[in-house]
């Protein structure tokens, strides 16, 4: 009976976890006596891109750092795939707005870095093809002192999506770039979307980046958070930011965040 009941289970994590690749239930954080996230609730789809605005210090970041694992919510759950998270995994990959290139090794070499249970040249090879999907083909042997900013960020991509991870999450990966190669990565990782499948995360100040990229925009009320309101961003890629529809999706956003 044991075993019957233990099986139905699984079967039933199984089915309720097919579509929702992530779930957050009446998070709250609190740092000391400051309370930053407030009983904050809502699910991210298996292949969904769903990007979280707000206005500044409402608790963006802490909360991406409690859905990846970082952080340990003082109330509520973060589910990943059904199973409750307990901390950081490989099948998750935090790119953020810092950059995290290692300055003493070559693209190939920061690419291959991750990878495991290969040998040295499946490595190299994996390496290389992923760094010709961002861009990089021909400065596989280069160092980051000889790179351009947009050609780090270039890597950081390439190396968060060699070792095939399940969701990547973004806090501002874009933030430290002029407004022009901005746009060329957002094009760019849209493009590596539509070849592989991911679920994204993106925290962005940048409400035109938000319409630009995401499948869903949630709208997060000053600290301590919660969520303000949900739009669904239902515009073909690629999209046409400049359009009627995506402008009044851009006032809509704007008015909710007071502006």
């Amino acid at each position: 009976m044991t075993l019957l009941r233990s099986s139905l289970l699984a079967s039933a994590a199984a089915s309720w976890s097919a579509g929702k690749k992530i779930v957050v239930d009446c998070v709250t954080k609190s740092f000391g006596a400051l309370p930053v996230i407030d009983g904050l609730s809502f699910d991210v789809g298996d292949g969904e891109f769903v990007a979280i605005v707000g206005p500044s210090g409402c608790g963006k970041s802490t909360l991406l750092n409690v859905i990846a694992g970082f952080e340990q919510p003082d109330r509520g759950t973060v589910r990943i795939n059904g199973a409750r998270r307990a901390g950081p995994n490989k099948k998750g990959i935090v790119i953020s707005q810092h950059g995290s290139v290692f300055p003493w090794l070559t693209v190939q070499q920061n690419l291959m870095f991750g990878l495991n249970g290969a040998s040295l040249r499946d490595k190299s090879v994996l390496a290389d093809r992923y760094a010709d999907m961002v861009g990089l083909k021909g400065f596989e042997a280069a160092y980051p002192h000889e790179l351009s900013g947009g050609m780090l960020k270039r890597v950081e991509l390439a190396r968060a999506l060699v070792v095939k991870p399940e969701i990547l999450y973004m806090d501002e990966p874009f933030s430290a770039l002029d407004a022009l190669m901005s746009l060329r990565m957002q094009k760019e990782l849209r493009r590596i979307l539509d070849e592989e499948r991911h679920t994204v995360l993106l925290i962005t100040h940048d409400v035109e980046e938000a319409i630009n990229m995401a499948d869903r925009i949630l709208v997060l009320t000053p600290r301590p958070t919660t969520i303000q309101t949900t739009f669904n961003v239902n515009l073909p890629h690629p999209r046409n930011i400049s359009s009627p529809e995506a402008q009044s999706l851009r006032e809509a956003i704007l008015k909710e965040l007071g502006l």
